[in-house]
């Protein structure tokens, strides 16, 4: 059964595994297997989706709102984002700027079918906008109705408490963070968890399963299965290939098997119940590309593990984690994206 938690100091509740349509809807995946999937997750018991404009530049918005249709508004979480270049790219269909945001969350609602999302996040941090013309952008658009939350994604710790208390003087809810978040990928421990407790926010991460890396398919020294992630030009391959490369990674990957048997879950639920252990994690964010992916990961919902295995799985992966919190920063833009 999947559970619901509290996002962030709010009274929203959302489920603590969410379905999102990064790089499978309008993309990799058919539009008829998209909202098969879509509703494998709504059988399942997941109300929370995740998507954005920039997913194959708008269209993935299309898809899930298509997927979305008939069902009671009041009884699903909606989240799409804004900062990426979208539609022909112009000099200002990117960034945070006042103008793109109120632009962008017309443009998404009427994709989605809806009135209003639950949350609306900011996709990356800005460094050419100024933090204020953003933040009362997203204020105005919370008093609209047109969204009910705010949030952000892959932000450092001090942009993060910066825009935390921009949003306090405004008088909205700064309530999420979405960073990548995974056994191998953890770099956001030291600052940006610090932060969002002390600024109430908390995650929803996505990639909890590092690309997929972690349900242990890819073997070192051996090519990447056909038609995975790993191969699809389309899919998120050079995403994962800074993981396919080191043979040693995928080695120490391939200790968990044993941990995953001796717990009853396969690799890939054992790495979505791992990061559900954090009690900052409101949500890991899960895609599929056929429906029965999602039959299978809702059943890490609602397992704890033991002290003594995340220890076990510490030692597995040794050094090969990343937990440096300068990756926050490195990884993201350092200015406006064309």
């Amino acid at each position: 059964m999947i559970n619901y938690r509290y996002l962030g100091n709010s009274g929203l509740k959302i489920t603590e595994l969410t379905y999102g349509n990064w790089i499978t809807h309008a993309s990799q995946v058919e539009n008829d297997q998209a909202v098969a999937c879509v509703h494998a997750a709504l059988d399942a018991g997941i109300t929370s989706f995740d998507t954005a404009d920039v997913y194959a530049n708008t269209a993935a918005e299309t898809v899930l709102g298509d997927a979305l249709k008939g069902q009671r508004r009041q009884s699903l979480e909606i989240f799409t984002k804004v900062f990426w270049p979208t539609g022909p790219g112009g000099p200002n269909d990117t960034g945070l700027s006042r103008k793109h945001i109120m632009e962008s969350i017309d443009g998404s609602l009427q994709r989605l079918g809806t009135d209003y999302v639950d949350l609306y996040q900011a996709h990356r941090f800005d460094h050419e906008t100024p933090l204020d013309e953003t933040m009362i952008a997203f204020a105005d658009i919370v008093r609209q109705g047109k969204a009910l939350y705010i949030g952000v994604s892959e932000w450092t710790g001090d942009q993060i408490r910066a825009g935390a208390k921009l949003a306090k003087e405004l008088n909205i809810q700064l309530i999420s963070s979405q960073p990548q978040y995974s056994m191998l990928w953890r770099v956001i421990e030291d600052e940006v968890i610090p932060a969002s407790k002390d600024e109430g926010l908390s995650q929803i991460v996505w990639s909890p399963l590092a690309q997929g890396v972690l349900t242990g398919k890819y073997l070192p020294g051996q090519p990447a299965p056909a038609g995975s992630r790993g191969t699809d030009e389309k899919s998120g391959k050079q995403m994962i290939s800074r993981f396919l490369e080191n043979d040693e990674l995928l080695a120490r990957v391939q200790n968990l098997k044993p941990i995953a048997d001796d717990l009853g879950l396969s690799m890939a639920q054992l790495g979505l119940a791992w990061v559900l252990q954090n009690d900052n994690v409101a949500a890991a964010i899960i895609g599929a590309s056929r429906p029965e992916q999602i039959t299978e990961n809702v059943k890490a919902a609602g397992v704890t593990i033991e002290a003594d295995v995340m220890a076990r799985i510490d030692e597995a992966l040794g050094d090969v984690v990343v937990s440096d919190p300068a990756m926050t920063a490195q990884t993201a833009p350092t200015g406006r994206v064309a």
